[in-house]
């Protein structure tokens, strides 16, 4: 046990490094933890820090579980009933755009074949949920119509990759069947049970919701993972769904990033930057350049027009393209998937993971450096300071007049 808390030790005091390094500057939390595990693993690599290790790689999935989970809650339904067009538009065009753009840079520029190239379409036609929520958390737009949009947006385009990874390559059995059809019971029974269960056992020392909700997630990621999809799918899904029971729950969702940011999310950010292999970078600048900007150049070109179809100032579209050329989690996925099933070689997979990592990164940095929307971010609450000093109270002179 001594060597896993000595690595434990490690990983926190890297969280902690990403967080001061977040405050001093001033970029989302995730960008952070990212560019540390870039560090460590260049300075230390990925063996010495244990990023394969089965504790870390648990802890590492179930941060982007929760986290996904939390990001579907955060949908208004209200909100997206009311602008379900427009982020459906700009969810599914930013799932083509990249998808045909990419692979068809992969097919041509970089002479892949054909089924690594329509895999290169589908990792880096991902957005990020888990980076996109975490800098709309950073900066309190989670709480407003523009940012649930963008998020139900995210969930538009990581569904169409899922969709496609799944047409093209993961086998339809018996199995997926099976996890279809009880992942669809689920959905209709869980806002039916989950309010009857929170309003008798909840509100308890024994957190009795957040078990519920970890038993759900576990439970779909488990049959998901049987049936050769992925666990963080129908966790979306299910916050998608629970939006209206645990989304209101202001305290349940305070308790619930509590866990995921103070516990799982470092795991999950700094292990996604500690498999950024530099000297491959080295070695093939100019493939990884095109692959990134070919995703980038797509997003823009795709997403910005149809943010202005509806309406967006400048900066507020170029703000939303950005976020929206984000990729991370489903991206790393749909590589992982391709070398596992030999569709891509190692280093065509170190090259799509080092892009996936970058557009993780550098939109994310340009967004918030240049193209922030100050005017849509909420107000900062008036925190009372307290005296420096006591002061003694004055008592009134007889002769002082007290009334206006």
């Amino acid at each position: 046990m001594t060597e896993t808390w000595a690595l434990a030790t490690l990983w926190v005091g890297l969280a902690l490094a990403a967080a001061l390094l977040s405050i001093y500057l001033r970029i989302a939390n995730a960008l952070g933890e990212i560019m540390v595990g870039i560090a460590a693993g260049a300075v230390i690599g990925s063996t010495m820090l244990g990023s394969d290790t089965s504790w870390i790689k648990f802890l590492a999935g179930a941060a982007a579980i929760v986290l996904t989970f939390l990001a579907g809650a955060e949908l208004d339904p209200v909100v997206f009933r009311a602008k379900w067009k427009e982020a459906t538009a700009v969810g599914l065009v930013s799932f083509a755009a990249p998808f045909i753009a990419c692979a068809a840079a992969a097919y041509y520029l970089l002479h892949w074949d054909v089924q690594a190239s329509w895999l290169a379409g589908i990792a880096m036609s991902t957005t990020s949920v888990a980076v996109v929520y975490a800098v709309m958390l950073e900066f309190g737009l989670n709480r407003t119509d523009y940012g649930k949009t963008v998020l139900a947006a995210c969930f538009i385009t990581d569904l169409g990759t899922v969709l496609a990874l799944g047409l093209l390559f993961a086998p339809f059995t018996y199995r997926t069947v099976i996890f279809i059809a009880a992942g669809i019971a689920v959905c209709v029974l869980l806002p039916r049970v989950t309010p009857r269960f929170f309003q008798r056992y909840g509100e308890r020392p024994s957190e009795f919701e957040t078990k519920y909700l970890l038993l759900t997630l576990f439970g779909l990621g488990a049959l998901a993972s049987w049936a050769d999809s992925e666990p963080v799918l129908p966790a979306y899904v299910i916050g998608m769904v629970l939006a209206g029971t645990v989304g209101r729950d202001h305290a349940l969702v305070r308790r619930l990033r509590t866990l995921t940011f103070g516990l799982l999310t470092p795991f999950y950010f700094l292990r996604a930057g500690s498999y950024v292999a530099l000297p491959a970078l080295f070695a093939a600048p100019v493939a990884f350049l095109i692959l990134l900007g070919s995703k980038i150049a797509a997003k823009c070109i795709g997403v910005y027009p149809v943010t202005k179809m509806y309406g967006s100032p400048n900066k507020e579209a170029m703000y939303t393209t950005l976020l929206m050329s984000t990729g991370l989690t489903f991206g790393s996925i749909s590589a992982l998937f391709g070398l596992t099933h030999d569709i891509i070689d190692q280093a065509q997979y170190t090259l799509l993971i080092l892009a996936v990592i970058a557009s993780a990164v550098v939109p994310t940095l340009i967004a918030n450096a240049f193209f922030l929307p100050h005017h849509l971010l909420p107000e900062a609450e008036s925190v009372p300071v307290p005296a420096t000093r006591e002061r003694r109270p004055v008592t009134p002179s007889p002769h002082t007049k007290t009334g206006a």
